[in-house]
């Protein structure tokens, strides 16, 4: 395995709708390089994805092993859906595939289970949300993860669902003023289904939000998603 100052290294990818980012971490999961960032490739099917993922690696130099974060419900590194990508994924064994093709163990999870992964403090309820080009959620017991929650595409107002309400492409259609106040609305909803101790909020349109969060909810840095990919190799994963 490939080690640095001793510990051994992960490189962990988070696949997004527009881009996929990655670094290394070492074994308590401190970033050992920059986040490097290449665009998701259109159409989103699993070989350019792939292919993309490969590029990032190329750039990194040793790793040991690869933790991906991805869209979707995943089961044992397969794809359960993939709303946001291409249907293609569904049922594409990506664990595998790209284990083969990086010649390294790789292990996939969903991104805001990872997202939540690297925030989480590990006490109480605590829901994980990210607002990106969908709507990611992820919810933990005692940092114990509840798996494939998969709330954005819940109904939440008006017959349409989270992701619909509150996905990039309805910011880009309502904009921020509207996206605000729904947003609102989704916060005071949660907290009376999850009754959650704390609420995070990632993803690359957090830095749209504009009013004042409830003193439980708060906003976590996007890097969480790739941080909490050392959760994966932990022995209670």
């Amino acid at each position: 395995m490939s080690e640095q100052n001793g510990s051994v290294t992960t490189l962990s990818i988070d696949i997004g709708g527009s881009g996929i980012k990655g670094m290394v971490l070492n074994a308590d999961g401190t970033p050992m390089t920059e986040r490097y960032r290449v665009e998701t490739p259109q159409p989103a099917k699993p070989d350019m994805v792939i292919d993309a993922i490969a590029q990032l690696a190329a750039s990194k130099g040793n790793f040991a092993r690869v933790s991906v974060g991805f869209p979707g419900v995943v089961r044992k590194g397969v794809i359960g859906t993939a709303v946001n990508l291409d249907p293609a994924w569904i049922n594409f064994d990506l664990g595998t595939t790209l284990s083969e093709k990086l010649a390294k163990p790789v292990r996939v999870a969903n991104d805001a289970d990872i997202q939540g992964l690297g925030a989480i403090s590990g006490q109480g309820v605590e829901l994980v949300i990210t607002l990106g080009t969908g709507f990611g959620s992820a919810l933990f017991l005692d940092g114990k993860l509840l798996p494939n929650l998969e709330l954005g595409h819940h109904c939440f107002r008006k017959g349409e669902t989270y992701e619909e309400q509150l996905g990039r492409a309805a910011l880009d259609v309502i904009g921020k003023k509207k996206w605000n106040s729904r947003l609102e609305k989704a916060i005071a909803s949660l907290e009376h289904a999850f009754n959650y101790d704390y609420l995070y909020i990632g993803g690359g349109n957090t830095d749209k939000i504009t009013f004042e969060l409830p003193p439980n909810v708060k906003i976590v840095p996007n890097i969480s998603g790739i941080l909490g990919g050392i959760a994966l190799w932990r022995e209670s994963a």
